[in-house]
């Protein structure tokens, strides 16, 4: 919401100036009121007083002079600027959810892959153009400052951009909430292209500073590992156990402020960064062991360098489990200190909180309320259960049995001595329930216990999940419906009122107002207004100009500039050696490298399309189809098979794009360090988008549903999201192709079909020497020459190919493919992260908006909501809008 002043003077100069003789003259006991008067109005939003703001944030927060002044310092400056109009609304949100007393949702997720901060922030914030016009004034475009932020390296892949998107719809739809994370030091990493392969360096992204963090050095928590447990007595004869001994660490809170759109509530993302409990050994600098005095620093901030430590050595996946631990006991700490300071009963936790489980890597919480309430608080088992199951509810993410995580016994015995107990006894616990139902049979009684037998033992995250939590939800509906036949039917069979599905979707603010404001503009201008932005169903509307020719027109020309604003990032980031031509096709698959989302097919079929090219006459390759196929995206640093596909990729390409006989009929571009913000470039110039993961595999997808809602259409398999997206904008807008996940495993069983004689041709040229030596890629084809075909990459090239080649003919008739790019956006209403969210506040976390009172913001008083004296004057004028809350007249003392 953008607030303006009236005038050329700020309101809020005038306040402070007026209130300058009552800071000087009250009493003491007037002081304190004196101060929040002072705080009482929001700064100015216009233009000439965001050039002040940006200025003294130059010189006073910068150091800066116009000696040593550059675009980075004019990103910085402008970016501490509205973090100041965002703390405004920050503080009035946590005031007000606190005077409330209203329940919040907690949301725990490994990693938020936020993308940049600034053009999201004036977007929600309705200040864009403000800004816009104060730094023109400066001599700088807007757009040039958004360039000089780098990414939050806080997230990988959908995962973490679903976290981001889930803040956005939170705040937006004025819900009470809190995300929790760790602020990474370096990122996962920066991948970068040499020769073909992957390289991974660390992500300096905070070298610079991040403008957006505030640290919080009042909030700490110690974070104990290692040790050992000790059963003793109590006085009133009961058996209690104490951890103690082992290594502690301190996480330090960063906080970030996360503005909503159309509104003042702005929410909070708290990330833990890990600090050692002792900075310096100084005996052992002394005595001239250097490294030793620093040896417990480096060794502490190890925990929080990097996402998804490489887990295939023994001291990896230690990192990788006290990563999650570490993360979940902070946050914890943080959650029952704030419900604590409500004097309230622990029986009430769960009308005060819920925690949200985004996959298996947060697991470790549920033993660790657990030990908070029976060890700390006294609680007894039964009853510390009981709040637990009530508060926990769990996300699943995946149907791939290795990304199901399983902690080795001995490990977790080694370093959280405490919680493997507790375990244990959250097992032997529910075992008794399964008892009573199925009696003791012991095959049924190992496939639902939380310790898998073996050797060593596990435990199975994921049971612990689906054990401590309320609620059990998939992500798109043949997922969840994957988790009820398949992945966890026992325990559906057991619970089955505890599973249920909720569809994933995209933040319209973030997918279409700030990666595509043309085709944003259409938009608003064909709807009348923005209102869209928050309630996306509006895009029906649109169904009804998919024939206008006009309309049609205008929205293939946005197309066709945002396919060049592509080239120029290709341009760039292949030195000036790759122009591509924006009228090709551009066909793009931009996601995780893995091999069930199968880049190996789409690859193969780009060969397919190379060969078909030489072998067609010059004459008649005027009738071939330009494309420019753009892949990106990064392989886990472990991940052997992803990583060579990569090198296919880039092999493939380096010989198609030097072939001059083929010139542009054929381009292949690899975009490396795949991101938000380059996303935000490919998304909206896609003419085709690859969803073409293997049937069953894929548990939703959201890149799917920004392409589609950008009106590039979608080529892909009936899987995760592309089957619910089908049913919203028409099977006639989409390209499906492939086995259906019912028939997958009798495929797999039955050895698949034969190899395609196109197929076979793709793989003879790779034999031959065609993109270099071909033993390099053994590991990926060896199965397809073999017939165990894991993926139906051969079973489904066919079909695939075939599709393709429909694909082309649809594109050439551009009146027909303008309907479906426009039908393909009309449908997207469905896949807006504010219905899944308001769908997880209904269902499962049964919390209610609480949107914090906005002032009129054409009123010359220009007030904050929660001033001291603004609040005075709402119990008189809007008691509706407050409710009762006793006497609020000192409410903005008690922060």
């Amino acid at each position: 919401m953008a607030f303006k002043g009236d005038g050329e003077e700020s309101p809020r100069l005038r306040r402070r100036t007026s209130l300058r003789n009552i800071h000087l003259t009250a009493g003491n006991e007037n002081l304190q009121e004196a101060i929040f008067e002072m705080m009482s109005s929001y700064l100015s939003t216009e233009p000439f007083d965001i050039q002040q703001f940006i200025v003294n944030h130059i010189e006073y927060t910068l150091a800066r002079s116009r000696h040593n002044f550059d675009f980075f310092s004019a990103y910085k400056a402008t970016a501490y600027s509205v973090r100041d109009r965002l703390i405004e609304f920050w503080n009035d949100t946590n005031d007000y959810f606190t005077q409330k007393d209203v329940k919040r949702v907690y949301y725990l997720s490994i990693e938020y892959l936020m993308g940049r901060s600034l053009q999201n922030a004036l977007i929600n914030l309705g200040i864009e153009q403000n800004y816009k016009q104060a730094l023109m004034n400066f001599g700088y475009r807007l757009e040039d400052i958004y360039e000089q932020e780098r990414d939050a390296a806080l997230g990988n892949g959908g995962l973490g951009r679903l976290a981001a998107c889930f803040l956005d719809s939170l705040a937006t739809t004025n819900y009470p909430a809190w995300g929790y994370g760790i602020r990474y030091t370096y990122g996962m990493f920066k991948q970068y292209i040499h020769d073909g392969f992957q390289s991974e360096t660390p992500d300096f992204w905070l070298t610079s500073g991040n403008p957006w963090e505030i640290e919080r050095n009042d909030v700490w928590y110690y974070v104990k590992f290692f040790g050992h447990t000790r059963c003793v007595k109590t006085s009133g004869g009961k058996l209690k156990y104490r951890w103690e001994g082992g290594e502690t660490v301190i996480a330090l809170a960063y906080d970030t402020p996360i503005p909503g759109f159309g509104t003042t509530n702005t929410l909070t993302m708290r990330l833990w960064s890990s600090r050692p409990s002792s900075e310096f050994n100084l005996e052992s600098f002394n005595r001239g062991d250097y490294y030793g005095a620093i040896e417990e620093k480096q060794k502490t901030e190890n925990i929080t360098s990097v996402l998804y430590p490489d887990d295939s050595t023994t001291a990896g996946r230690e990192l990788r489990l006290k990563q999650q631990y570490f993360f979940c006991c902070a946050t914890l700490s943080d959650i029952i200190r704030r419900f604590k300071k409500t004097k309230k009963p622990f029986e009430t936790l769960g009308d005060y909180a819920a925690i949200q489980l985004n996959d298996t890597h947060p697991t470790i919480a549920i033993p660790e309320l657990m030990r908070i309430l029976v060890d700390l608080e006294n609680l007894e088992w039964e009853k510390a259960w009981d709040i637990t199951t009530r508060v926990f509810a769990y996300t699943n993410h995946t149907v791939l049995p290795e990304a199901l995580e399983r902690w080795d016994v001995p490990l977790i015995s080694s370093l959280l001595p405490r919680h493997i107990q507790i375990i244990y006894d959250i097992n032997a616990h529910f075992l008794k329930e399964v008892e009573q139902q199925f009696g003791t049979n012991w095959e049924v009684l190992r496939d639902f216990s939380i310790i898998e037998e073996g050797e060593p033992k596990k435990v199975r995250m994921a049971w612990l999940a689906i054990i401590g939590s309320h609620s059990v939800n998939g992500v798109a509906a043949i997922h969840s419906q994957i988790l009820k036949d398949k992945v966890f039917k026992k325990f559906y069979e057991f619970w089955p009122q505890k599973f249920n599905n909720k569809t994933n979707g995209v933040t319209p603010r973030r997918w279409l107002l700030s990666a595509n404001p043309q085709l944003s503009e259409l938009i608003t201008d064909k709807l009348g207004s923005n209102t869209w932005a928050t309630q996306l169903d509006l895009l029906q509307v649109l169904r009804k100009h998919a024939n206008d020719e006009a309309f049609q027109r205008k929205f293939m020309e946005i197309k066709t500039k945002n396919k060049e604003r592509l080239a120029e990032l290709i341009l760039r980031v292949s030195n000036g050696t790759l122009v591509v031509d924006p009228n090709a096709l551009f066909d793009v698959q931009v996601k995780r490298i893995h091999e069930y989302k199968r880049q190996l097919l789409n690859i193969l079929h780009v060969i397919h399309r190379y060969l078909r090219i030489k072998n067609t006459t010059v004459a008649d390759r005027q009738y071939i189809l330009p494309r420019v196929n753009v892949f990106g995206g990064k392989a886990a640093p472990a991940y052997h098979n992803a990583k060579m596909i990569i090198k296919l990729i880039n092999s493939v390409a380096d010989v198609v794009n030097k072939d001059q006989a083929v010139g542009d009929l054929l381009k292949i571009v690899y975009i490396p360090d795949y991101n938000v913000s380059s996303a935000q470039t490919i998304i909206p110039a896609s003419d085709i988008s690859e969803h073409i993961s293997t049937a069953g595999t894929e548990a939703s997808g959201t890149s799917n549903m920004k392409f589609a809602l950008n009106g590039g259409l979608i080529i892909g398999t009936l899987d995760g999201a592309n089957i619910e997206i089908r049913e919203q904008i028409g099977k006639e807008n989409m390209f499906i192709f492939g086995a259906v996940a019912e028939d997958v495993d009798k495929i797999r069983s039955e050895g698949g079909r034969p190899i395609d004689e196109r197929l076979f041709e793709v793989l003879t040229a790779i034999q031959n020497r065609m993109f270099g030596d071909p033993g390099i890629w053994d590991c990926v084809l060896h199965q397809l020459w073999a017939g165990s075909d894991y993926y139906l990459i051969a079973n489904d090239f066919t079909d695939y190919v075939d599709t393709q080649n429909q694909i082309d003919e649809v594109y050439i008739d551009r009146s027909e493919w303008a309907k479906r790019c426009i039908m393909s956006v009309a449908g997207m209403g469905f896949f807006s992260s504010d219905r899944t969210i308001r769908q997880y506040a209904d269902e499962i976390w049964k919390i209610q908006p609480c949107k914090v009172p906005e002032v009129d913001p054409g009123t010359a008083s220009f007030t904050k909501v929660l001033s001291s004296a603004n609040i005075s004057k709402m119990e008189r004028t809007m008691p509706n809008t407050l409710g009762s809350l006793g006497s609020l007249s000192t409410l903005a003392a008690h922060k």
